[in-house]
């Protein structure tokens, strides 16, 4: 997970401690679904002391379990409450389901929304394809902003001189041979994703993955999320999934936009 404060002054207020905890607690992904205590020091650079006392305390909290054969620890269930509780308190999300099925069930494909994290988009709900699907993504994936057809609609939304401080603050890497890395390239391209209301992505961060992406406004005209469509490319070209796919992609991320503004 990218932070785009991560760099900016810290207040007398900020809390260390707990700050170490959570920074434990985001080691823990796919790749490293278990880590033992001194693979916790060696990846966060806390003391071996430090580390101990953590993991002892989120473990008696339930946040972190120890595995009896490895000895190593592994993320706890009681997060998945800390995630349920914030779901059920998205407006956003309740408004949006309806929308986001309707959506999946006509165009057969998987649909979902995410909302802005740092310099990532989190997934927030997800309505899969009856087709097969090459990639799973779960709610509470994210993805970087900037490779990502939904962090592009995001970006879309605000003014270049916003777009460009989000593209100076990140680590431009490229996780496909199709991945845009140059700052001038990104900003025009996101101006054209501007100029006609949907943003895409052409295998730039998973190869054989096609996706195109419409941004939610608040009632100031703030981006507050975006809805997106997740196509892979045997069944698709990018082309065709912005000629018959974007109209009703545009329709949805505008029914979500008025219902939110009328709840809240």
């Amino acid at each position: 997970m990218k932070h785009a404060n991560a760099n900016e002054p810290r207040s007398p207020q900020f809390n260390q401690s707990l700050a170490k905890a959570f920074d434990l607690l985001e080691l823990f992904d796919a790749q490293h679904s278990e880590l033992s205590l001194s693979e916790i020091a060696k990846f966060s650079g806390l003391s071996m002391g430090s580390v101990q006392r953590i993991t002892h305390t989120l473990e008696q909290l339930g946040y972190l379990v120890k595995a009896p054969a490895s000895r190593k620890y592994r993320l706890g269930i009681r997060l998945m409450t800390l995630s349920a509780n914030y779901l059920e308190a998205d407006l956003l999300v309740d408004c949006a389901n309806p929308y986001l099925s309707e959506l999946s069930n006509s165009c057969l494909e998987t649909v979902s929304l995410t909302e802005p994290c740092g310099l990532d988009m989190i997934y927030m709900a997800r309505f899969t394809s009856r087709h097969y699907i090459p990639i799973h993504m779960p709610v509470g994936s994210s993805v970087p902003m900037y490779c990502s057809a939904s962090g592009r609609a995001y970006l879309s939304a605000l003014d270049d001189t916003q777009v460009h401080d989000y593209l100076t603050a990140c680590e431009l890497k490229a996780h496909t041979p199709n991945t845009i890395t140059n700052i001038d390239t990104l900003s025009e391209l996101i101006r054209e994703c501007r100029s006609r209301g949907v943003a895409w992505n052409d295998a730039e961060y998973f190869l054989g993955d096609i996706n195109i992406a419409a941004p939610i406004r608040n009632a100031a005209g703030t981006p507050v999320a975006a809805v997106h469509i997740t196509t892979p490319s045997s069944r698709w070209t990018l082309d065709r999934a912005l000629e018959q796919l974007a109209p009703s992609l545009m329709e949805c991320a505008r029914a979500i936009t008025k219902a939110a503004r009328m709840r809240s």
